[in-house]
């Protein structure tokens, strides 16, 4: 805590360091003003909690430095140091809610007792405003779980309440996490939560109307990472069901499919860390076929490249991604021909070569049996269409 003592005496200002129990009491840094205007710019730039003014003093006296942080909403506790003991003043003292006051001389004492319920005071001050945070935290959390819940019982059309929650522009997993009724997993949900929050790839919430239910809505290429997380972090048998969110409308009907299959037994538990491993590494290969499909990435290249046989690259290839490798390929290297026929002016022989064939006529034929048009008859009817 942070103390200010304001007296136009020096000899004032030293008798209050003198006799304050200020480190017993919390306070690390004491501070020095002697006027009011000068204690203003202190209060401004330290911010310090307790403020002990004299009120006879040059420029700004002490009842006007307290009416003008009564009027500022000063947060902070004041206390009047006189050696006039009217009445007129301890009455404006109440008016701006000064904390308590001093006559001098001082009595040891009576500063000794002020100083220590002032400390408490300012301390219970801060509890208080903690927990009230705290409750305003919990308020909103439950709020949003509420709506989550909703929106997961076709009770809700609200999708906006996903839009600070949710990765944007990336395909979500909604996966569902169910808990044996005497299990107690909150703590553990909680720091997942907090987890998921640090690095922005999705949020967990309690479902409301089952107490041991929760949901999860990530980042579908983080939940290997979280599942991991889960087989280090829990300890607690787990039903895992799970399915791929192509658009936020399908949340309710989703939701509904994964309880019908915990209903109906057919989940599964948390993975061994060789599956997950496995697991990881088939979406290693995708990764790298999307970042090099220009080149050549065969099944064989595949092999040496991750130490897997080629039966097993081309099984979890297509296990990853419902296609066959040379499919996958091909689907990537015309959406790139689509991309540059539409927005550049490279010529069909560049197109073929930067994508990785060595034929030109090879590659307009590849291109016309996947869209229905040749190249140069694609690439009109783009900029007829972007013409009009």
């Amino acid at each position: 805590m942070k103390a200010l003592l304001v007296d136009d005496e020096k000899n004032g200002r030293e008798v209050l360091r003198t006799l304050g129990e200020w480190e017993q009491n919390g306070i690390t840094v004491l501070l020095e003003a002697s006027d009011g205007k000068e204690a203003l710019e202190l209060i401004a730039s330290e911010q310090p909690e307790i403020i002990f003014t004299d009120i006879k003093m040059p420029r700004m006296n002490g009842i006007e430095l307290m009416e003008q942080l009564h009027a500022a909403d000063y947060r902070g506790k004041c206390i009047l140091v006189t050696g006039y003991d009217d009445y007129q003043f301890m009455r404006k003292a109440i008016q701006f809610n000064s904390f308590d006051y001093l006559l001098k001389p001082i009595d040891p004492e009576a500063f000794t007792k002020v100083l220590e319920n002032v400390t408490q005071a300012i301390i219970a001050d801060k509890r208080s405003l903690e927990n009230e945070a705290e409750v305003l935290v919990d308020a909103r959390r439950l709020l949003l779980e509420q709506q989550v819940s909703a929106l997961c019982m076709g009770e809700s059309k609200d999708f906006s309440v996903l839009k600070d929650i949710l990765p944007q522009e990336e395909k979500i997993d909604l996966t569902l996490l169910s808990f044996y009724h005497m299990h107690q997993p909150a703590q553990v949900m909680d720091t997942l939560a907090n987890e998921l929050h640090q690095y922005a790839v999705g949020d967990i919430f309690h479902f409301q109307q089952e107490e041991n239910l929760y949901i999860v809505l990530s980042a579908a290429d983080h939940w290997l990472q979280i599942e991991n997380w889960l087989r280090h972090h829990l300890d607690l048998p787990v039903r895992i069901v799970q399915k791929r969110l192509r658009s936020q409308e399908e949340i309710a009907p989703v939701f509904q499919q994964l309880t019908v299959e915990l209903a109906e037994h057919r989940y599964r538990t948390i993975r061994r860390l060789v599956e997950l491993e496995s697991e990881q590494r088939g979406q290693d290969i995708v990764a790298y076929v999307e970042s090099y499909y220009m080149e050549d990435v065969s099944l064989e290249r595949l092999s040496k490249l991750f130490f897997l046989s080629k039966e097993h690259i081309s099984r979890k290839f297509k296990q990853e991604t419902g296609m066959t490798l040379s499919r996958y390929v091909t689907n990537c290297r015309m959406k790139q021909a689509k991309q540059w026929l539409e927005q550049t002016n490279k010529t069909m022989y560049d197109i073929a070569r930067l994508l990785g064939y060595q034929d030109e006529v090879y590659f307009s034929k590849l291109f016309k049996k996947e869209t229905g048009l040749t190249p140069t008859a694609y690439r009109t009817e783009c900029n007829e269409q972007g013409a009009r």
